[in-house]
This record gives structure tokens, C-alpha cells and sequence, in this order.
């Protein structure tokens, strides 16, 4: 599938001061279930970035339009992950990470 066919979506989270190496720890042992999980949901293009200065992580990833990303937060692996990685970053009451989408102020190909 051409890259013009996915939907790129961008968003923010925030990391706890300190804990970026951890973060990297952690995302360099990503599990394999949860990579699978992510590609089943239609997932693609996935980085994350990090603002050492403000402790922000920004996400940009690509979803194809059938995505199902929304049914994530029910899944248990993606429970599981969210509670592996509460104690580094902000997150929701509900236990999923505190993300704000972000809005594309521009773009070049």
C-alpha cells in the first residue's frame, strides 16, 4: 500500500523528568506481541521523538484508513504496557498515557 494511502497522526506525551533512558530501555526491548498488535490495528511508520528540554515525547506514526486503533485501549497486551510503563510518564486515570493529538500546521513531500 502507497504512503498517500495511510493517515499520518501526530500527538504528544509527557515523560517523567529522568526517565528518558529507561523510556529508551523499554522501547528497545518493545514486545512482539505488542508490535503485532499495533500492525493488526493498522499501524505503520511508528517514531517517536524526544524534547530532553520540556521531557515531551512527540509520536508521528502512518494508519491505513480501515485502522482500529480505538480498540486498543481494551486490548489486555496494550493494558499490560500501559501499566509497564506508568511509572516514567504521565498518564490518565484510566492508565493509558497522557496524549494530546497535534494538529499539522505544515507539510512538504
Amino acid at each position: 500500500m502507497k504512503k498517500g494511502s495511510t493517515e499520518k497522526y501526530a500527538f504528544r506525551m509527557m515523560l517523567n523528568p529522568g526517565c528518558a533512558d529507561e523510556y529508551q530501555r523499554r522501547h528497545d526491548a518493545l514486545w512482539p506481541e505488542l508490535h503485532q498488535l499495533l500492525k493488526g490495528a493498522g499501524v505503520e511508520d511508528y517514531s517517536i521523538y524526544f524534547d530532553r528540554e520540556h521531557h515531551v515525547l512527540f509520536a508521528v506514526l502512518r494508519r491505513l484508513p480501515q485502522h482500529t486503533m480505538e480498540e486498543l485501549q481494551h486490548h489486555p497486551i496494550m493494558r499490560r504496557w500501559w501499566a509497564y510503563m506508568s511509572d516514567i510518564m504521565r498518564t490518565n486515570p484510566d492508565g493509558s498515557p497522557l496524549a494530546e493529538p497535534l494538529d499539522c500546521m505544515f507539510h512538504m513531500d
